[in-house]
């Protein structure tokens, strides 16, 4: 991992909060300014894949534009590096706007709304060549004063920023330091990756194998709209991981997709993603985690047997030597649709309550 030559970080900062704020007839201009013409762009379902920058007009900024045309974006990390060749820039933060149409079919509030995002841009020669966006729709509709699923056990709300109030790097930070934090969190992953679920050692397993020895006394996991936020590593076990791995139990995820090769090609799972950045490391892949939906529980559904791919991305604050905070963007709509619920459907009636 080496930071990259490549990208300036202020204009591609600037032009992404441009982005957010362009006017329909300026919309245009202002991805041709970001994006190759050809690129692919990722997202949360039900949005998902598309290619060029027309298509990435038509369905993804001209309705959020139209529902939120008073939006601006808030960066709270923003960090960079190169994996394998490939240069990055990666985001969390929050789009802010008034919530004045329709989006998603999701009703408007005509109050603010805050949608959080995870991104990661690969950039080429200037412009963004694939974006990879986890913006949290679930999230959208639990502040539009709906639910479709059982209660989070962790605590929603908004992301916070880090608690360093550092995260915008508008220059690469010390490399050095990256590859360390770098190396801290592929350790973390080696422990999870080697921990036996199969062995049934519950909640005590969790607290006491070698993962205790990378997290902070006092670390923050900042999951998802659907799992909530945990503190501590007893918060983190109950709230999220022995749920999670009860009902996935064996999951393959980043680098051990390697084991699984064939269904590696056929999902072209793995981390895509892998940098360190001063105090901040991210890894994500699309997918990154390959399980079998084996276990009850998680998200209120008994199990089902089938086969899931995870879409998710892990940005880290290393923090007095240790693994201090951790946002975690992953596509809750798309793990569920998997597992036999489609939560989009299922509200449709409600949205259209009364209309």
């Amino acid at each position: 991992m080496t930071h990259p030559k490549s990208i300036d970080r202020r204009r591609l900062l600037a032009g992404l909060r441009a982005l957010a704020e362009a006017t329909p007839e300026r919309l245009t201009a202002r991805l041709t300014d970001l994006y190759a013409p050809d690129a692919q762009w990722r997202g949360s379902h039900p949005i998902n894949e598309m290619q060029g920058i027309d298509a990435i007009a038509d369905q993804v900024w001209q309705p959020l534009l139209r529902s939120f045309p008073d939006l601006e974006r808030r960066d709270a990390i923003f960090v960079g590096g190169s994996f394998e060749g490939r240069d990055y820039i990666a985001a969390v933060g929050h789009y802010c706007g008034t919530f004045r149409q329709d989006w998603l079919t999701i009703p408007a509030t005509g109050a603010p709304i805050y949608i959080r995002y995870g991104e990661v841009h690969q950039v080429e020669n200037g412009r963004i060549v694939q974006s990879s966006c986890l913006w949290d729709v679930l999230d959208v509709i639990r502040q539009a004063g709906f639910w479709p699923i059982a209660p989070s056990l962790g605590t929603e709300g908004m992301w916070p920023g880090p608690l360093t109030a550092d995260g915008v790097a508008l220059d690469p930070l010390d490399a050095t330091q990256g590859a360390a934090s770098l190396a801290q969190t592929l350790a973390m992953h080696g422990t999870l990756g080697a921990y036996n679920d199969q062995a049934r050692q519950g909640r005590d397993g969790l607290l006491t194998m070698p993962q205790k020895e990378h997290w902070h006394p006092k670390m923050m996991w900042y999951g998802p709209s659907g799992i909530g936020t945990t503190r501590g590593l007893q918060g983190f076990v109950d709230y999220h991981q022995l749920p999670f791995r009860t009902a996935f139990p064996g999951r393959k995820g980043g680098g051990q997709w390697d084991e699984i090769a064939e269904l590696k090609a056929q999902h072209k799972g793995g981390h895509y993603i892998r940098i360190g950045d001063g105090p901040y490391s991210v890894t994500g892949g699309w997918p990154s985690v390959f399980a079998m939906h084996a276990g009850g529980g998680f998200l209120g559904v008994g199990p089902t047997n089938r086969p899931v791919t995870m879409r998710v991305m892990d940005f880290y604050l290393h923090h007095e030597g240790l693994i201090r905070e951790n946002w975690v963007p992953l596509d809750i709509l798309d793990l569920l649709l998997q597992m036999g619920v489609d939560v989009m459907d299922r509200m449709q009636p409600i949205f259209r309550r009364g209309r």
